[in-house]
């Protein structure tokens, strides 16, 4: 307001110096656009708008990133839960080293500190390979469930604090599935596999362990756990009982059934009931909407399912049998003919609701081959049989060409890497150490002898377990 205020002065006094002849007034100078924008030094931190989060570390642009992904991570937190932003514990974040530089085993750590007055939550992220946003905000998602359950906590020595990898994973399952950016079909998968995960096991394991898993497994891992945070969130009362678990969270030592009972009284939790509840939301999400297209392979399969004919021969014995058999429908009775080809039509409309666009034509084709089939006019089945499985083999070739296309331009665009290559890496050491149990007698001799060459475990990390420097 100040500076505005100077503008105006300053021009009311050169109008009035001039005797008011702004015709003679010298052009205003430009100003280059450059100039206008913030400085930063790379040397000072960055502040987020709430000041909650404190950025040091990394260039500029990267402070300014990390400032902005952790305020779009605690803003997405918080419409979930749908709770005030009262939380006032300070979360540092230091960026480490550069991108193309040394690669740590760890890309993101979190660590605990306590002043004079609160505690604090310290972030440390490599950048050997760039600020990516996944890492980092995960990271943060973690440090803000630290946050809120240190909030107004005296210090107290020599007591942990933890927060299980199925609540951060959960929590941000969770807000990508509020804004439609999570996979359904992730869900289906996990759903038909049976859970993949055990609640134990979801329970059970540890920031360690969460670290040594492959990429699929923690897939399934951040699907298991998103399916039971939103199963609780959508219950009754479910966003006050998240907020108060959260808040018990970090110092809580015992079994998490337990305290989930404690937050959700009116669920009647008991392991049996927390399953099926889980269970019934995997299948919730993981169902498909009747507007959702198939792929071209997924239309294709079910295509090649949907034309099978079915008759009872002259035995009484129930046939089924493929459109391209259909000279044995053809001999067939009128009425009888159209009972064998009724299932298959039946399917091919149910299947032009979901079905590739492109392929609903050829729908239309093969539904007026059954209705020729089913009034005996076969004179030109074969053919039109034909030119519909030319157009369906050129129609797959198509995608197949489509999606090497779309993997090539994704790999030569891509800005940073997944990781998915470290996964497997991992995952092929740690399959080497693994042992194939076998019962014959030469083997229970050979387990005998293993203890005296016995393998390590590959080693696991322990975020908390490393000595980090307070900022």
């Amino acid at each position: 307001m100040k500076r505005f205020l100077s503008v105006i002065l300053f021009s009311a006094g050169l109008a009035a110096g001039q005797g008011g002849d702004l015709d003679n007034q010298p052009a205003p100078r430009a100003v280059p656009v450059e100039d206008l924008l913030p400085k930063f030094s790379d040397a000072e931190a960055v502040v987020s708008h709430t000041e909650q989060f404190r950025i040091y570390g990394g260039t500029s642009a990267d402070r300014g990133t990390a400032a902005n992904l952790a305020e779009q991570t605690k803003e997405e937190l918080l419409r979930l839960t749908e709770e005030k932003d009262e939380w006032k514990i300070p979360i540092k974040i230091r960026l480490i080293g550069a991108e193309g530089g040394e690669v740590r085993e760890l890309e993101t750590a979190l660590g605990l500190f306590h002043n004079d007055n609160t505690y604090e939550v310290h972030i440390y992220v490599s950048l050997s390979r760039g600020l990516r946003n996944e890492p980092l905000k995960r990271a943060v998602m973690e440090a803000l469930v630290y946050a809120k359950g240190l909030r107004d906590r005296p210090f107290e020595k020599d007591v942990p604090f933890t927060v299980p990898p199925w609540v951060v994973e959960g929590l941000s399952e969770a807000t990508a599935w509020r804004l439609k950016k999570s996979d359904r079909k992730l869900y289906d998968a996990v759903f038909r596999s049976g859970g993949f995960y055990k609640l134990d096991d979801l329970f059970g394991l540890s920031d360690g362990d969460f670290l040594t898993i492959d990429g699929a497994s923690r897939a399934a891992f951040r699907v298991s756990s998103g399916a039971l945070m939103m199963a609780l969130l959508e219950e009754a009362g479910g966003k006050d009982g998240i907020c108060n678990f959260l808040d018990e969270l970090a110092a809580y030592q015992g079994e998490m059934p337990v305290l989930l009972r404690r937050h959700f009284p009116d669920l009647n939790l008991s392991e049996s009931s927390l399953a099926k509840l889980w269970m019934l939301q995997l299948a919730n999400k993981g169902t498909a909407p009747l507007t959702e297209s198939l792929g071209v392979l997924q239309t294709e399969a079910a295509l090649a399912a949907a034309l099978k004919l079915r008759f009872t021969d002259v035995e009484g014995v129930f046939q089924e049998v493929s459109i391209d058999d259909w000279q044995v429908i053809a001999a067939l009775e009128e009425k009888e003919r159209a009972e064998a080809v009724r299932p298959a039509d039946e399917e091919l409309v149910r299947l032009s609701y979901r079905s590739f666009p492109s392929y609903r034509m050829l729908l239309l084709e093969y539904q007026g081959v059954l209705e020729d089939l089913v009034e005996g006019e076969t004179g030109n089945i074969a053919a039109s049989l034909e030119a519909l499985a030319t157009t369906r083999s050129t129609m797959l070739e198509k995608a197949e060409q489509a999606r090497d296309f779309m993997d090539w331009f994704q790999i030569t665009r891509a800005r940073e890497t997944s990781g998915a290559f470290e996964d497997y890496l991992r995952l092929k050491a740690q399959l080497k150490t693994r042992t194939h149990r076998r019962k014959d007698h030469i083997s229970e001799y050979l387990d005998r002898l293993e203890p005296l060459f016995d393998v390590p475990e590959p080693e696991r990390y322990d975020p908390f377990a490393l000595d980090f420097p307070e900022f």
